[in-house]
C-alpha cells in the first residue's frame, strides 16, 4: 500500500518557487496559473507569517524578489 503525502497549498506553492527561482509575485502567480499577482497575495502573507524560515524576500525593493529555502 501506498503512503500518501499530504501538502497545503502553501507548501504546493513554495515547491513551485523552488522550481522558478527567484522571482516576482507576478513570476510567481503566473508560474502557478493565475492572471494576476493578487491572486497568491494572501498565501504569500500566510507563508510569511507562519513559515518565515521557507522563504526570503527583498524587503527595501520594489517589485519584491521571493525565494524558497
Amino acid at each position: 500500500m501506498e503512503q500518501k503525502i499530504l501538502k497545503t497549498f502553501e507548501q504546493i506553492c513554495l515547491d513551485k518557487l523552488k522550481e522558478i527561482g527567484k522571482a516576482s509575485a507576478k513570476q510567481w502567480a503566473e508560474a502557478m496559473g493565475y492572471n494576476t499577482p493578487n491572486a497568491l497575495a494572501k498565501v504569500i502573507k500566510r507563508i510569511k507569517k507562519e513559515m518565515p524560515n521557507k522563504i526570503t524576500y527583498s524587503k527595501n525593493k520594489r517589485p519584491r524578489r521571493y525565494e524558497a529555502v
